[in-house]
């Protein structure tokens, strides 16, 4: 049973007139009847009464016409199913992003993929860097939204957003009423840090900052969410450098000094395996880096 041959049947059977149904088809009207003998002959019925002036469905025919055209239905729809797949426009991901991700990328990414692409499911859970690295190694993670430096062999990484650091202090600190203060004048306080085990080169960065003004900070404790380090921070247990978007959601009760004129900036972009060949994966990366240009022009 050929594809072809039900469709000449349904054609036949909706106008019950194979002239008519020859002309659709864009067949000859011998060749159309050849179609619909080579279907009788292959499934052993006769599906349709015909003599020369009238054509009509027998009772066997009516109920191939029934199943034939849900049949072809089903067909489009997995031919279209397989194509949507092929070009990325159908699936399911699963993705990551560090938490202190959440205010300026994640969200308006997640939201312009799932508009422009309904029919993709995001899986989108809050992991640290390096976690986020072990995930995407043993193929738990599709994409990760990630703190950048990071070089890690087998793993692809695109830069999405880059952002100043800040110096942060209570606003009650004694340093916060300092007009002209510079990294160098924290270099006797203690600092809070978001932990180096959770993104070490982020970790690396920062704390380059202060050896570039001639002294190594004090960490006396880290912590695995930047909000939380922002939050001792105002308590008054000590100094940070972290970057200045999240910092920024914290000026009520923070002393927020950006340090603009460094060239080390704080960076996030988003990973993936090095060997993806996925459209549905390549699609997310390159969407993702289009709406974060639009949205940082």
């Amino acid at each position: 049973m050929e594809i072809r041959h039900l469709r000449s049947f349904i054609a036949v059977a909706r106008h019950l007139n194979f002239g008519r149904a020859a002309r659709e088809l864009h067949l000859s009207q011998p060749a159309l009847s050849a179609q619909i003998k080579a279907l009788e002959e292959d499934i052993g019925v006769q599906l349709l009464s015909r003599n020369r002036r009238s054509v009509s469905l027998t009772q066997a025919g009516a109920s191939l016409l029934h199943d034939a055209q849900h049949l072809l239905e089903q067909l489009n729809e997995s031919r279209e199913r397989a194509r949507a797949i092929s070009s990325g426009e159908i699936g399911h991901l699963r993705i990551a992003f560090v938490a202190s991700a959440t205010v300026q990328i994640v969200p308006a990414i997640a939201l312009a993929f799932r508009k422009r692409y309904p029919r993709v499911t995001l899986d989108l859970k809050n992991l640290p860097t390096v976690a986020q690295v072990e995930a995407l190694r043993l193929r738990t993670l599709e994409a990760g939204f990630v703190r950048l430096p990071l070089h890690v062999p087998k793993l692809t990484v695109t830069p999405l957003h880059s952002e100043p650091f800040a110096m942060v202090l209570s606003k009650t600190h004694r340093l916060a009423r300092k007009r002209a203060l510079s990294v160098a004048d924290l270099a006797n306080e203690p600092f809070i840090a978001y932990a180096e085990r959770l993104a070490p080169g982020f970790y690396q960065e920062w704390t380059g900052i202060c050896r570039r003004a001639k002294f190594t900070p004090v960490v006396i404790q880290e912590t695995s969410e930047m909000d939380t380090a922002l939050a001792l921070v105002a308590a008054g247990m000590g100094v940070a450098i972290l970057p200045l978007g999240i910092a920024s959601r914290y000026r009520d009760s923070l002393l927020v000094k950006p340090l603009t004129s460094e060239k080390i900036q704080s960076q996030i972009g988003i990973a993936v395996a090095e060997e993806a060949r996925d459209p549905l994966v390549l699609n997310f990366v390159a969407f993702a880096k289009q709406v974060m240009k639009q949205s940082n022009p």
